[in-house]
């Protein structure tokens, strides 16, 4: 993972005076998406960005397919951390939320935990399955409210170009919407430059959303696989973490801008799909 790039030194009491001033490090739930090859990729380049915001990021990796929490997290917690670069740390975290489960089924104080075991995190960036983050967020949880005592949390769904990908984070939003009540996604999408399916994929999902589960898909950004490391963040991905970190209004409209997709040059926009009575975008 590229270490974001850091304007001061790492402020080592940062984390201690904000527990103290009673404020919690931001939740972001990312779902998980085993059809996805490029999952990793996506998840480093959501790190960046909240580096080059500012944000330093502890991310609690606990998705299907991610390493088994260790036993040593048991008794210290803190030691299972392990810091990437200044802006960024990681925890593998599978199978730890079902060591916080409350009397009503959530595993909210799991993030609690990881909280004191990380206080110089800003940005708890938790990448796990649906299921998992309906449990983690779950309608009594404290961590899904905003300031305003609403929701302010909209899970970032992941996929790539093939169906297979679609499929499964379209099933997530549903599950997210059904079990966890949670309706409003972002995409983050992993497409080569010029994939005929970069533009057709959100008005496909944001479509079947709106259909068949009622849901909103918001921003959209596109990361191509090929694109070095060390290039600038797209401004997509940069808008993306922009409205999660300041709270920035939706922008529905985002996915409806086919300009804003990687293409080939003088590859003119495709027009949105036609209605269909399939519930999956892929079809």
């Amino acid at each position: 993972m590229r270490a974001p790039d850091s304007r001061s030194p790492v402020d080592q009491a940062h984390g201690l005076r904000r527990l103290f001033a009673g404020s919690r490090p931001l939740p972001l739930a990312v779902v998980s998406n085993p059809q996805v090859d490029q999952g990793g990729l996506l998840l480093e380049r959501l790190c960046t960005a909240l580096g080059d915001a500012g944000r330093r990021v502890l991310v609690i990796d606990a998705g299907e397919r991610s390493p088994a929490v260790r036993d040593l997290a048991a008794v210290d917690l803190a030691a299972c951390v392990e810091p990437l670069s200044d802006q960024v740390s990681y925890l593998a975290a599978r199978g730890l939320s079902l060591r916080h489960v409350d009397a009503r089924g959530g595993t909210g104080g799991m993030l609690d935990a990881v909280a004191q075991a990380a206080p110089q995190a800003d940005v708890l960036l938790v990448h796990a399955s649906a299921s998992d983050l309906a449990r983690l967020f779950s309608a009594h949880s404290a961590w899904r409210a905003g300031a305003d005592g609403h929701s302010a949390l909209r899970p970032i769904l992941l996929a790539d170009d093939r169906p297979a990908s679609v499929t499964h984070a379209y099933a997530a939003m549903k599950w997210l919407v059904q079990r966890g009540n949670l309706w409003v996604h972002d995409l983050l999408l992993a497409v080569s430059r010029g994939s005929p399916r970069a533009q057709a994929i959100p008005h496909q999902m944001a479509g079947c959303a709106d259909r068949f589960v009622g849901a909103l898909l918001g921003n959209t950004a596109w990361i191509d696989p090929a694109t070095p490391a060390t290039a600038a963040t797209p401004s997509a991905l940069a808008a993306l973490v922009a409205a999660h970190l300041h709270g920035q209004p939706l922008s529905p409209s985002a996915a409806s801008h086919p300009a804003a997709a990687p293409r080939t040059p003088d590859r003119r926009p495709a027009p949105p799909p036609t209605r269909t009575r399939h519930a999956h975008p892929e079809h």
